[in-house]
């Protein structure tokens, strides 16, 4: 079978003293931290050119990995000519507005075509920081501000506020239902056990805080403004439905049987033509990584969204 030879050097001080599967799943984050200890055990990598099958091997954050892989497992990770809506760029940061139907990993069902084989394409240097550079996340079908980390010094300062809950992240979005008042919603998050691109509310998950006001209200549904203080997967998305205030058109977590009683209403049939989980990220504030000033951005809604609350309305 034909064999691909991925390598990538190590220069990330951060990364030091860190275990070889850990570092691996950092770098090349399209795959979990499992299946990557597997290829370590599978004598499919390397260090400064010895194999290690050794997957707690500590790394010093100098070396070159290098990984050998078979035909069928060569990583997505490959410059792509995809144009990216940059809002703010200089030296140390990107930001960006993703717009709907953006994956921003390479994954199982999104081998291509992605946020990161974007960033690849527009700058090559991006490849020599962790994840290209990406700090955090929106899904696919979410749309707003992204910081991109273009060096490694940004991206351990990004990471860094990130986790001490110092980058404000707001979203606006339509719920189904009438939201009596804003309110907090501190409920932790694990991935479903049953729906596994799902995630759930339990006891067992991550701590999740979710803080959300209302904006506007109309017949049967409710313009919020959501304000994260942690970052799950799904956050949002899991706590609005939890709440029993789903998103509206979410496909993952609606209860359809919220919208039974409005089935012979034309207007409303119209509406729920929405291809999407109604959620926007319109602000993004934070310290700048080198000049420490602070920075904000607000977007406005993207053209679907202004239709929605239009027919709403």
């Amino acid at each position: 079978m034909k064999e691909t030879k991925l390598s990538t050097t190590i220069s990330c001080i951060s990364l030091f003293g860190k275990r070889l599967d850990q570092v691996l799943s950092i770098i090349f984050n399209e795959y979990s931290r499992s299946y990557l200890k597997k290829m370590i055990i599978m004598n499919q990598v390397a260090v400064n050119g010895i194999i290690i099958n050794i997957p707690d091997k500590k790394i010093l954050g100098k070396e070159t990995i290098t990984i050998y892989l078979k035909n069928e497992q060569i990583l997505y990770d490959l410059p792509e000519n995809i144009s990216l809506n940059i809002i703010y760029e200089d030296d140390h940061i990107l930001v960006i507005n993703k717009p709907d139907g953006l994956v921003v990993h390479p994954g199982s069902g999104h081998k291509t075509g992605t946020i990161l084989n974007a960033l690849l394409y527009y700058d090559k240097n991006i490849r020599n920081v962790p994840r290209s550079g990406i700090v955090h996340r929106l899904d696919k079908n979410t749309t707003g501000l992204m910081v991109i980390a273009k060096n490694i010094f940004s991206y351990n300062y990004l990471v860094k506020l990130l986790k001490e809950r110092k980058i404000v992240r707001k979203y606006q979005g339509i719920v189904t239902g009438n939201v009596i008042s804003g309110g907090t919603i501190n409920q932790p998050i694990m991935r479903h056990p049953i729906k596994r691109t799902c995630m759930t509310v339990n006891r067992l998950g991550k701590t999740a805080i979710t803080h959300y006001t209302i904006i506007n209200r109309f017949k049967n549904h409710t313009h919020i403004s959501i304000r994260l203080e942690t970052g799950r997967t799904h956050q949002i998305r899991v706590h609005m439905s939890y709440i029993k205030h789903p998103l509206f058109g979410d496909p993952c977590y609606s209860n359809l049987n919220n919208y039974i009683k409005y089935k012979n209403d034309q207007k409303i049939n119209q509406v729920y033509k929405f291809s999407r989980q109604a959620l926007h990220a319109n602000y993004l504030s934070f310290l700048h990584p080198v000049r420490q000033n602070l920075m904000s951005w607000t977007i406005p809604f993207p053209k679907d969204m202004i239709e929605l609350i239009s027919k709403l309305s």
